[in-house]
């Protein structure tokens, strides 16, 4: 699923909510234009302790991927969800690994400040089944929204005493 909208919209908090009621697993991914391919892939590791190479699973080895403003990054570091996101697996040198049961790629994009951003090809496009914009909130939905942070966040604080 692709979000585009404006920043503040959480977007970042639908995404990790859907996997906190799913009870599945989560990890954010923050696509700048640094990020390496296996900086979301993982890979090997050498261990002294050991006198090995040791697996280092990416964040891409969880139920539920968020890939926050994919379009920051480079269309190298786009093309590392290639794989996973049609295939369900990950290649690390020259081995594949199959990714966990459900997994599901959400990403956001802003649709402003397209300076120093990467377009997704069509070939990434292609693997979103869909593509929504969540809106801003009408004045009186914000309030609710508010009221029930607020409400949330006392629930949390007389509960942790």
């Amino acid at each position: 699923m692709l979000l585009e909208d404006y920043p503040g919209l959480a977007k970042t908090l639908i995404a990790n909510s859907f996997a906190t009621v799913l009870g599945l697993s989560f990890k954010r991914i923050q696509f700048t234009p640094d990020l390496l391919p296996g900086d979301i892939t993982g890979g090997y590791v050498y261990d002294r302790s050991q006198n090995q190479f040791q697996l280092r699973k990416g964040p891409i080895f969880a139920n539920i991927i968020l890939a926050d403003e994919i379009n920051r990054a480079s269309p190298r570091t786009q093309s590392a969800l290639l794989e996973a996101m049609q295939e369900y697996q990950v290649t690390l040198e020259g081995e594949t690994m199959r990714l966990p049961e459900p997994f599901i790629t959400i990403a956001t994009q802003n649709p402003i400040e397209y300076e120093g951003t990467f377009p997704l090809p069509e070939a990434q496009l292609d693997r979103f089944i869909m593509k929504l914009a969540v809106g801003y909130p009408s004045v009186e939905d914000e309030r609710i929204i508010l009221h029930r942070r607020r409400d949330r966040r006392a629930m949390i604080f007389l509960y942790s005493r």
